[in-house]
């Protein structure tokens, strides 16, 4: 069989220089190998996903001289894949209801950071202090009557055990130079959120469910997802999902060494073609041949 590589862009702003690097190396992995390239539209978030945005992803690309296959997957025309994946970490008592607000989360942790450092994930993010995974499936029943918002969450500590030792073969390089054969710490991301009552579906849900639907064998993605990986690894085993290879690359960074942001203008492909650049330049920019 091929390898299939895959761009996997969110439409909540305009692609930049980065965007650029990932998208031409996985078309140009895919070309060389003989293999297929997918595009995927990820757009989950229905409050910052916006259609004018994934036109212009369209027309980016194409401008850039990349041809994927058609028809693309639109994450939001799945919710019912993500939700049966769901139903199934469920039936194996690994998914629990979480009603604190985003608010409410912000003052626990600083309560816990007033008497010491609080844990983070790999992304800095501080660890979910809660304790919902305690409460009484009367009291969760009783906060869904009422209509509590909610976030469904990984009881990490269940899985961990449930999956045991994981690894992933690295392709390209971690952030310190992981390589090879990388053992996974979903561990160090806590109890990581799959949905929330107004979204059925997550960012780590929903990308490996798409990887092993669309028989992606070759995730090519920035390093800054690289831990990501870990939890990927874990859902992929508890579903019983394959395992594609992954190649973590160097992000492109702006002048002050920092990662691009889609308000980042000058980094902008629509503003970079406006002044009159050239694919090729794009191309020399990113180093790319």
């Amino acid at each position: 069989m091929p390898p299939v590589f895959r761009f996997a862009p969110s439409p909540n702003g305009h692609l930049h220089l980065g965007h650029a690097y990932s998208a031409l190396l996985n078309h140009d992995l895919a070309r060389q190998s003989g293999g297929r390239f997918l595009l995927r539209i990820e757009d989950i978030d229905g409050t910052r996903c916006r259609p004018e945005f994934e036109q212009a992803i369209y027309e980016d690309l194409t401008w850039l001289g990349i041809a994927w296959e058609t028809p693309v997957r639109r994450q939001s025309e799945h919710f019912a894949a993500y939700r049966a994946a769901l139903d199934r970490l469920s039936a194996q008592r690994l998914v629990y209801p979480s009603f604190e607000s985003r608010a409410e989360i912000a003052q626990l942790v600083a309560a816990r950071e007033a008497s010491g450092a609080w844990p983070r994930d790999p992304d800095g993010a501080p660890l979910y202090p809660g304790t919902a995974k305690s409460l009484s499936a009367a009291e969760r029943d009783r906060l869904s009557r009422q209509g509590a918002p909610f976030a469904l969450r990984l009881d990490m500590a269940a899985a961990c055990a449930s999956a045991g030792d994981l690894r992933w073969h690295e392709v390209g390089e971690g952030p310190a130079g992981e390589r090879g054969d990388v053992a996974a710490r979903p561990e160090a991301w806590a109890d990581v959120i799959l949905a929330r009552k107004e979204t059925p579906t997550s960012y780590h849900l929903s990308v490996v469910i798409d990887d092993a639907l669309q028989g992606v064998s070759d995730v090519v993605r920035g390093v800054d997802l690289f831990w990501s990986t870990s939890v990927h690894r874990l859902l992929q085993q508890l579903l019983g999902l394959p395992v594609p290879a992954y190649r973590h690359h160097h992000l492109i960074r702006d002048a002050a060494g920092q990662k691009l942001s889609k308000s980042t203008r000058a980094t902008g492909l629509r503003e970079l073609r406006a002044e009159g650049a050239s694919p090729a330049d794009i191309r020399r920019v990113v180093g790319l041949p």
